[in-house]
């Protein structure tokens, strides 16, 4: 017992240098980002240590077990490069806001006539009008003088009723003769019918904020900077949030990236275009000849050519704009396969990371596709070390015993967490978070293999969006694999339980069997990943404003293009279901009522009984649709997670695995 109590001794370290430290400094300090980054830092580095002295060098050459414990080993090397690079970045971090309204007094100060001219780029391929019109009408809205403003949407499908819709609403419609490069290709084009010293470029499911170019231009007076780049929020739930049914109490994955990691990026000056929500110098693209076509991420190689110019990324961390996230698990992968392997693509070109003129080392390093490269690998390591261990006995490391195990990996594994609780306190759970990273890891790692042996292979792939996307799936490929390591971990369990059968004894197989018990967890909460709920069309806001609904008085609870739920007094009636519903700002207009509730559905709440709630549908045309367009999707409201209520998430993963959810 004394043993095992010494061995937890760096563990209760780590644990008293989080509780006597970080966790009361400011997280958004660079001296304390950097102290605890520092330390997490020396515990990765201990642990390695450990491994090639202790657990690898005294490992016999006895075969396969000899290399199987190397295999492991340069894994890990490779792992622990990555959080060595990733603990480096996070060492820093920089909030330009207060720097964008000093810019901005003196920007806008000047004459309107002063201003410079802005083209709003909106590039687009197979996007329905349901998705179109927000961007299209968002961009009309923008707060600029509108003679210095040109809205130009890029066809790339020389659509007749985009063109008539374009027409309608004043912007400038663009086709050209082929398909050549993509969306870069498409952009290229437009810069040859447009003449703004500065492009803004939104995807065809963005919505920029009215004031997105108020908060961005400014950044211009430095004559370096080449591009502005803002976060992606968005007003649906991604295919994680809803398969697990944590829609409103689970940020969405990419909020990790843009909240936390860009903003520390930035303060490197190793921040990259993600293409939408930016706005950059056109002289700056015309240094480097255009939007690079040569892979198929133009917006990562756009920021790479520029720095081969000399002209940065900035990154503003404000919520400038919102747009539709993946919608379904065929969308997901599209984007994540298209990020992974244009970012491999780099590696091989003459303005990547490995050969651009231009570059210092840090900068050559921190582009590197590293996160790419390591995480699936790793994670599939994870899976594989029990199952090799149960079935063939081979172990993972030169194994002395449980205490010195303890001793060594499990500070390691706690420093982390802790710092990644600490760091990113509203957009991280161990557990759900590496679910989603195994989830994905099935699809993900041939994607990696495939794009370093053919780079160039697999061509530009646009992300399915809008209208035709609402139906539910199944992903049958990524269950059978998540489904087949459940069953062979199991299996290896039950074998070695019983002495007759066992494959293994020793004292590697208490850990060995703690080892599958959490990949299993993991796994049965990838699994219901793989099963898609059916989801509306258009997404509803959360809202508490004043409303009439046949002259009876309530509240707005929520708002959608083609719905709203009203809370009216239960002493209410109407005579049918066609009522006229009166929002402030609009002109009265016919709804109907189709469904009436009481109890709202809550976890932490029983629901208001004082209230019914009428659910009404509607549909808007022409200006009035326009407005509400702009009432919801440019800056009025959001859908961001503040804080993660990990009872709620616990209670509705507990009931999707039953096939019900629940939300807030």
């Amino acid at each position: 017992m004394v043993q095992y109590l010494v061995a937890l001794v760096p563990t209760f370290l780590v644990l008293a240098f989080f509780c006597l430290g970080p966790f009361n400094w400011s997280r958004r300090h660079t001296w304390t980002r950097a102290v605890t980054c520092a330390f997490v830092a020396a515990v990765a580095l201990r642990y390695m240590f450990w491994r090639l002295t202790e657990t690898v060098l005294p490992y016999p050459n006895n075969g396969a077990s000899f290399y199987w414990v190397w295999i492991l080993f340069v894994v890990e090397i490779l792992a622990c490069v990555e959080v060595i690079l990733f603990l480096v970045l996070m060492s820093r971090y920089v909030d330009r806001s207060a720097e964008a309204d000093r810019l901005a007094r003196g920007f806008f100060a000047r004459d309107k006539r002063e201003l410079p001219t802005v083209d709003v780029f909106i590039p687009t391929y197979n996007e329905p009008l349901d998705v179109l019109e927000r961007t299209i009408i968002g961009a009309r809205s923008l707060d600029y003088p509108p003679d210095k403003l040109n809205v130009y949407v890029l066809d790339d499908q020389r659509r007749d009723w985009l063109k008539a819709y374009c027409e309608e609403k004043n912007v400038i419609h663009v086709m050209r003769g082929d398909n050549n490069h993509a969306k870069a290709g498409n952009m290229n084009n437009g810069l040859k019918v447009s003449s703004g010293e500065f492009i803004a470029v939104f995807d065809a499911d963005f919505v920029p904020y009215r004031h997105f170019l108020r908060r961005t231009l400014p950044f211009f007076c430095d004559e370096s900077i080449g591009i502005v780049q803002t976060p992606q929020h968005f007003f649906n739930a991604d295919p994680v949030q809803s398969n697990l049914g944590l829609e409103n109490i689970w940020p969405d994955e990419q909020r990790l990236f843009f909240d936390e990691i860009a903003p520390s990026r930035d303060a490197w000056d190793v921040s990259f275009c993600c293409g939408s929500c930016s706005i950059a110098r056109r002289k700056s693209i015309d240094a480097i000849g255009g939007f690079p076509t040569e892979s198929i991420t133009e917006d990562l190689l756009t920021t790479l050519s520029m720095l081969n110019k000399g002209y940065k990324t900035r990154y503003l961390n404000e919520r400038l704009s919102m747009g539709l996230a993946a919608e379904n698990l065929t969308g997901y992968f599209v984007q994540r396969e298209r990020w992974c392997q244009g970012g491999i693509q780099t590696l091989y070109l003459h303005n990547g990371p490995l050969r651009g003129p231009g570059l210092t080392l840090f900068q050559r390093i921190m582009f590197l596709p590293a996160s790419w490269l390591v995480q699936y690998l790793v994670r599939f390591m994870i899976l594989l070390v029990p199952i090799v261990y149960l079935w063939f006995g081979l172990l993972p490391l030169y194994f002395t015993d449980i205490a010195d195990y303890v001793s060594h990996q499990v500070p390691l594994l706690a420093a982390y967490f802790l710092l990644m609780l600490w760091i990113t306190p509203t957009r991280y759970l161990p557990v759900i978070s590496s679910a989603v990273g195994t989830f994905a890891t099935f699809r993900m790692l041939p994607t990696v293999v495939s794009s370093l042996v053919r780079p160039f292979g697999k061509p530009f792939r646009v992300t399915p969006k809008g209208s035709g996307n609402e139906s539910n799936q199944f992903d049958r490929y990524s269950f059978a694999w998540i489904a087949s390591i459940i069953m062979i971990t199991v299996l290896g369990l039950l074998v070695n339980i019983v002495p007759e059968t066992a494959h293994v004894q020793g004292q590697f197989s208490p850990v060995a069997a703690w080892w599958s018990g959490i990949n299993i967890v993991v796994l049965l909460i990838a699994s219901l990943i793989c099963f898609e709920k059916p989801r509306r069309l258009f997404h509803a806001f959360k809202l508490d404003e004043p409303a009439i609904v046949d002259d009876v008085p309530g509240q707005i609870v929520s708002l959608a293009l083609d719905k709203a739920v009203v809370a009216v007094p239960t002493m209410s009636r109407f005579q049918s279901k066609s009522v006229v519903l009166k929002l402030p700002g609009f002109a009265p207009f016919k709804s109907e009522l189709r469904l009436v509730t009481q109890r709202r559905r809550s976890i932490s709440r029983g629901g208001d009984k004082q209230s019914y709630y009428l659910h009404l549908y509607f549909e808007l045309i022409g200006s009035a649709r326009d407005s509400m367009i702009v009432k919801l999707y440019t800056g009025q409201y959001s859908q961001d997670i503040r804080d993660i209520d990990k009872v709620a998430v616990s209670l509705n993963l507990l009931l999707r695995s039953f096939g019900r959810t629940r939300t807030l």
